[in-house]
C-alpha cells in the first residue's frame, strides 16, 4: 500500500451547497450580468439566464432592478421553469419560441 501526503485539499461542501462569494466576487459579477444581460436585452428585448440557486435568483432579479434604474424602463423578472430566469423588457412580453 502506498501512502501518499495531500496539500492543499479541503473538504468539499455537500453538492446542494454553495460557497459564497466574497464581496468583492459578487460586485464583479453582478456587474458582469449588468453588463451582459444589459448588451442582450437591449439588443433583443429579452435574455434567458440560469437560475440553479437561490443566489443565481436574488442576483438577476438585482440586475434587473438595476437594468430598470439605469434605463429608466421597467425591466421585468419571471421564472421560465426551476432552472431559469427570463428578463424582458416591458412591452416585450412576447417570448419568442425556444429552439
Amino acid at each position: 500500500m502506498v501512502t501518499r501526503d495531500l496539500f492543499n485539499v479541503r473538504p468539499v461542501p455537500a453538492e446542494d451547497a454553495v460557497a459564497p462569494l466574497t464581496e468583492e466576487e459578487e460586485r464583479r459579477y453582478v456587474a458582469l450580468l449588468f453588463k451582459e444581460l444589459g448588451d442582450t436585452i437591449a439588443g433583443h428585448g429579452w435574455a434567458r439566464c440560469p437560475a440553479w440557486t437561490r443566489e443565481d435568483r436574488r442576483r438577476l432579479v438585482e440586475v434587473a432592478r438595476r437594468l430598470s434604474d439605469h434605463w429608466g424602463r421597467e425591466v421585468c423578472v419571471a421564472a421560465e421553469d426551476e432552472s431559469r430566469l427570463r428578463l424582458w423588457l416591458a412591452g416585450h412580453e412576447e417570448a419568442p419560441a425556444r429552439p
